[in-house]
């Protein structure tokens, strides 16, 4: 028998990724773990709706979304434990600047650049859904395909409410495959 356990959101983990955006012309990061594909070419970034990288996102309207791994895991916690409207953290980082402005993370393996189309309020959060307009990998994580390798690329997953990364597991099986 199930028990209820109340409204906990239970779609945990997810990746955990760093949002990048230009705050008063500076770069300005986010950890952030609640986020979702609603599409192909379409994201929401939900982020909590006194964040300083908000502004950036809302002025600007474009965000890098970079995909956290174990080697970059302790600045991006660093950048999730301070407040942009306290701490400046924009040399937390190296980067380069995307063609539409957005910090791009140089030791993010995987980053995408993103324009938000809308923006959507629900009670203390901002969701901005944004189109991928670009996606910028390291070669070491693209497979014979250039795609890219998750296995190889293992991001840091987010889960909640324990709020504990992990680390990604082994392949079990190949989707839509498992009966034939």
């Amino acid at each position: 028998m199930k028990k209820n356990i109340g409204t906990d959101l239970a779609l945990y983990p997810t990746p955990l990724v760093v949002v990048g955006t230009m705050v008063d012309s500076k770069p300005n990061y986010a950890l952030v773990g609640h986020l979702g594909i609603i599409g192909h070419d379409h994201i929401m970034i939900s982020l909590s709706d006194t964040h300083y990288t908000n502004k950036g996102v809302r002025e600007t309207g474009v965000l890098s979304v970079n995909i956290v791994n174990e080697a970059m895991l302790e600045k991006a916690d660093y950048v999730g434990t301070v407040s942009g409207n306290k701490t400046d953290k924009s040399s937390v980082f190296s980067h380069q600047t995307a063609q539409t402005g957005v910090p791009i993370i140089d030791e993010a393996p995987v980053v995408m650049e993103c324009k938000v189309e809308d923006i959507y309020k629900t009670d203390g959060f901002e969701s901005f859904i944004c189109k991928i307009v670009a996606v910028h990998a390291e070669e070491s994580v693209l497979n014979e395909d250039n795609r890219i390798d998750y296995g190889v690329l293992k991001p840091v997953l987010f889960e909640m409410p324990t709020y504990q990364y992990l680390r990604t597991g082994e392949i079990i099986g190949n989707c839509m495959q498992l009966n034939k």
